[in-house]
């Protein structure tokens, strides 16, 4: 006989912690009426990419204790090789979000210059559904997907 869970009774998903979309912003939701890219925008995205840094620079500060605790010291041989093996797939995703840290400062930077929220190909808006899913997107869809194909095709070749 299968158990029935009343809804506040289960389980949240919690995203991974490099995930935009997981990240709350302080003070109001985005404005889909205001101005495009206006102070509000830029208020809004400003605070989603500096929350998101910073959720990943506690994650990689994290990573670093971990490390100074020591070498570990697993005595059998198999338990060393899959401790070793996690410690080299947890070293990789820290790796992605250093480079992702990077990416969230250009972000920013772009913010500063007035240039955040428009395609870096094409020079249009970026949709807003787009950079609040992808707050460091630097194209529209539109271009990021013949960006994927010409990339696609030059691979294949």
């Amino acid at each position: 006989m299968a158990t029935v869970m009343r809804s506040s009774e289960k389980k949240k998903s919690v995203p991974a912690n490099d995930d935009a979309t997981a990240i709350a912003v302080d003070g109001p939701p985005l404005d889909h009426d205001a101005p495009f890219m206006g102070e509000s925008h830029q208020r809004y995205f400003k605070n989603k990419l500096l929350a998101w840094k910073a959720g990943l620079l506690e994650d990689v500060n994290g990573t670093r204790e971990q490390l100074r605790e020591g070498p570990m010291r697993e005595p059998d041989a198999t338990d060393r090789a899959s401790s070793e093996t996690d410690w080299s797939i947890e070293l990789r995703r820290r790796d992605r979000q250093r480079k992702l840290v990077s990416k969230i400062d250009a972000a920013l930077r772009r913010l500063e210059t007035g240039e955040y929220g428009y395609c870096l190909v094409t020079g249009e808006p970026i949709a807003l559904a787009r950079l609040d899913a992808r707050p460091i997107a630097t194209m529209t869809v539109e271009a990021q997907e013949r960006h994927e194909r010409n990339e696609k095709l030059t691979r294949e070749d």
